[in-house]
């Protein structure tokens, strides 16, 4: 098999270096000693090869007129997001999904459940759940679905028989008290809330209290209610929401030791079931609060602070901190178990947190579509589609056409569409080459071509210029070099170091997959090093290369 090398780099500029055309000798910007070293090795799985999206159904495609999306309108999309044929590059090239919460509920986000067991009837039944999941699988898409395990609705009808009395059945399903205990909750919010001259326990708010997971009937029933999904509805696992937040140890409400215990318990029987399941953790927290779920307890976890130094590294133009925070992440978690993201539904959206800037969200996208980790694109990223809190206005419906309701629905849709779906949509950028889409659908189908890209080694660069960031990616068959450049500006003059490598020794005639640009020759000496390298004549603003490197010295 021909081995190559993909080098991806992105630059960076600094408003008080107007110099950018300079050819002055430029001096190297060294990586700091004390930054961690990343793991190099250790098992991966079959997420490892992924790249998921996470789909509001509410807002992603109504197929029966009634202005709500459907799985039906989900299953009807698929081919948008993979046609499952391997021979075409159209689709989007996503091969996992993650449902947020489809179970019956009151309320439009569904993270207040009333039956755990049944499909909300908004989005269609069980039937139309189990032939979406069959579409998605023969395309090779696996899915995983929104498990809220914390609270319930206070429609529930655990709950409103919890509430009936103090000799009720599911009396102790949920966490009362006979007077307020007064205490607040992480955010400053009040969490006992009153009800018939009692208080009961929610740390959302009054219409979601929080199950009492000591109580082993609550345990026994989440269990089977993961069974249910697993064993007879066929999903391939869960995405596990505020997991941080199950067990409250008096005032302490939040990563209890009694929490790690419940998911340990809960991780064993699911895996028991089917030890190809995943969990995906959201444990909204400082990477370190985030490591012990690690612990046979969630197979990995959704990684924010990486998100935000991102975010904030494309914003301010200097991917110093990024590194930094990139070392860091690689060297806590186990290889590659972590899930990489730039927003979810909980969050502003991309495109409103870059101020508009198609170029800067391209550039974010390079970064975390070839880093490590197991990537998760929230819908409508791919197209642009902006929003600002409150929630809602940043789950409206997907913007797929220029038509009437952005051709979500042919009827008033349950949320306004954004008023930029006129520009912003699917079938318009389709036919832009230069779309965020088409950079999107491109960086997907490289990570999936590319072995590298998905379960390589990440090794950063030296650079002459801090605005450029650059890292090599290392499996057994090929080496992938990202090249970014973080400026707003054009750099001409830079050169790229790399002290101690995998890569062979030998003559390279690289190839840029990304944006098809000439890219010169490198030597590689042994212990794979070299020096002095500029791989392109010019890194044009907010631009980022993803370069494959053919060997003239071996096969």
């Amino acid at each position: 098999m021909r081995k190559g090398l993909i080098i991806i780099v992105l630059c960076l500029s600094n408003a008080l270096l107007p110099g950018c055309m300079s050819q002055a000798t430029p001096q190297l910007t060294s990586i700091p000693a004390e930054m961690p070293v990343p793991a190099q090795t250790g098992p991966l799985y079959w997420w490892n090869d992924r790249v998921f999206y996470e789909i509001f159904v509410r807002s992603f495609y109504d197929s029966d007129g009634d202005g709500i999306g459907d799985l039906q309108g989900l299953t009807d999309k698929l081919d948008y997001l993979n046609d499952g044929d391997p021979e075409t590059t159209n689709d989007l090239g996503i091969t996992g999904i993650w449902l947020m919460p489809i179970f019956e509920s009151p309320s439009y986000h569904g993270y207040d459940v009333v039956d755990y067991y049944g499909v909300e009837s908004d989005y269609g039944d069980s039937d139309t759940f189990r032939r979406f999941l069959a579409e998605a699988h023969a395309r090779g898409i696996r899915v995983i679905v929104d498990l809220v395990l914390n609270q319930t609705s206070s429609e529930h009808p655990w709950f409103l028989d919890s509430a009936s009395g103090p000799n009720a059945q599911h009396r102790d399903w949920y966490i009362w008290s006979p007077t307020n205990p007064g205490y607040l909750g992480p955010w400053g919010e009040p969490v006992w809330h009153s009800m018939n001259g009692e208080y009961y326990y929610g740390i959302f708010w009054s219409g979601m209290p929080d199950l009492n997971h000591h109580n082993e009937e609550v345990t026994m029933q989440m269990q089977d209610i993961a069974r249910f999904w697993l064993e007879e509805m066929g999903v391939d696992g869960f995405r596990l929401d505020a997991i941080k937040h199950l067990i409250e140890e008096g005032r302490v409400q939040e990563n209890t030791r009694a929490t790690h215990e419940w998911l340990r318990e809960f991780y064993q029987f699911y895996k028991g079931i089917n030890d190809e399941a995943l969990t995906v953790g959201e444990a909204w927290d400082e990477t370190s609060q985030i490591l012990p779920y690690y612990d046979q307890q969630v197979d990995m976890c959704f990684e924010f602070n990486l998100a935000e130094a991102i975010l904030a590294s494309v914003r301010e133009e200097d991917p110093r901190h990024l590194e930094e925070v990139q070392a860091e992440v690689e060297s806590l978690y186990p290889y590659h178990q972590y899930a990489t993201f730039l927003t979810n539904h909980d969050q502003n959206r991309v495109m409103t947190q870059l101020g508009g800037d198609r170029e800067m969200a391209k550039l974010a996208a390079t970064i975390y579509l070839t880093s490590p980790g197991v990537p998760f694109i929230y819908y409508g990223e791919e197209i642009g589609m902006t929003g600002k809190k409150p929630d809602e206005y940043i789950r409206t419906p997907m913007q797929w056409t220029s038509g009437a309701n952005a051709g979500f629905s042919t009827a008033i849709p349950w949320k306004r569409v954004n008023v930029d779906y006129e520009t912003k949509n699917v079938e318009t950028q389709l036919a832009d080459p230069d779309s965020l889409f088409n950079h999107y659908r491109k960086l997907v189908h490289l990570r999936s071509e590319h072995a590298a890209l998905r379960m390589g080694t990440r090794t950063p660069l030296q650079c002459s210029r801090d605005e450029v960031y650059a890292y090599l990616r290392h499996s057994e068959d090929e080496d992938i070099l990202v090249l970014l450049n973080f400026s707003g500006q054009a750099i001409y003059n830079y050169q790229l170091t790399l002290s101690e490598s995998d890569i062979a020794a030998g003559v390279y005639s690289p190839r840029e997959l990304l944006n098809d640009v000439k890219v010169a020759e490198l030597t590689v000496h042994v212990n794979g090093r070299f020096s002095n390298y500029q791989p392109l004549s010019v890194l044009e603003p907010h631009e980022g290369y993803i370069i494959l490197l053919h060997s003239n010295s071996r096969d």
